[in-house]
């Protein structure tokens, strides 16, 4: 019986050392060189469950947990500039934006950014600013520009450009929002994002033509060829609106973290929408 379990811990051993051996293989080898600087996406700032809610209260505890954890926030653009330049990020480093420019970007979640110092970019549907009381106007726009928030194009009017035929209304809608921003704050735009992710291959031509350096989406699918497209930035959403107790709350601290890791997008499948 001796003999028998001797030879039991040896085949263990043995393979818990190989199991190791590869784990410690495949995290070097093929993980490891799959990083990427976690993009993170808000939209709206409320006490709304859907999708697109994040309560002010729980934004503030996620820039006070990178600010605690001292997290590299930059900005979108030098995200941009530094994987064109070929640029070696550290693993700690994060980008934060925000879609659409709803009113409560500026009630809520400037004052937390201006608090924290992180640098942000918001994707402006320019149709909405001023004609619409849920949205930003051009005063709030302009005083957030000065003081660490960029601005991108978001399209005039937030339509799902995969379904415009029409090369005109094509061209205008990812065109005129970069014009309209322009005229309005007076500086250059210079990134651009597909409303609900979805874009083909003329619209992102037209992207580029129009002078944009760089665009992202919500979530291409698996990265496992590491695959970089400046015009196709993968980004993460952060979602969790209920300020109040509930069992999915529990594990909200430990999503967000997983978000932060660099590795997030490598496993996920592809899906249209946020």
């Amino acid at each position: 019986m001796s003999i028998t379990r001797n030879k039991i811990l040896k085949i263990v051993a043995k393979t818990t050392v190989g199991l190791l051996i590869f784990l410690i293989g495949f995290y070097f080898f093929w993980i490891s060189p799959r990083y990427s600087v976690p993009i993170l996406t808000y939209h709206s700032f409320d006490y709304g469950e859907g999708l697109l809610s994040v309560a002010p209260e729980n934004f503030e505890k996620q820039m006070r947990y990178l600010k605690n954890k001292h997290y590299n926030v930059i900005s979108f653009g030098e995200l941009v500039e530094g994987i064109k330049n070929r640029r070696s990020f550290a693993r700690n480093t994060v980008v934060i934006t925000i879609d659409d420019g709803y009113k409560n970007n500026f009630t809520y979640a400037y004052p937390i950014l201006k608090k924290y110092g992180f640098p942000a970019i918001i994707f402006l549907i320019t149709n909405n600013i001023r004609t619409n009381a849920g949205f930003l106007n051009w005063d709030e726009v302009k005083e957030m520009s000065r003081n660490n928030i960029s601005f991108g194009g978001h399209t005039k009017n937030h339509v799902y450009l995969p379904s415009v035929y029409k090369t005109d209304v094509l061209w205008n809608e990812v065109a005129g929002s970069k014009k309209a921003i322009e005229k309005h704050i007076g500086i250059p735009i210079d990134y651009f994002c597909y409303p609900l992710g979805g874009f083909t291959e003329e619209a992102e031509m037209f992207v580029k033509r129009a002078g944009y350096k760089g665009a992202c989406v919500t979530n291409r699918g698996f990265d496992i060829l590491n695959k970089i497209d400046l015009y196709e930035l993968n980004r993460i959403s952060i979602r969790n609106g209920n300020p109040y107790f509930s069992f999915s709350n529990l594990f909200a601290p430990i999503r967000f973290r997983a978000k932060l890791s660099g590795y997030y997008n490598i496993f996920r499948k592809e899906k249209r929408g946020y």
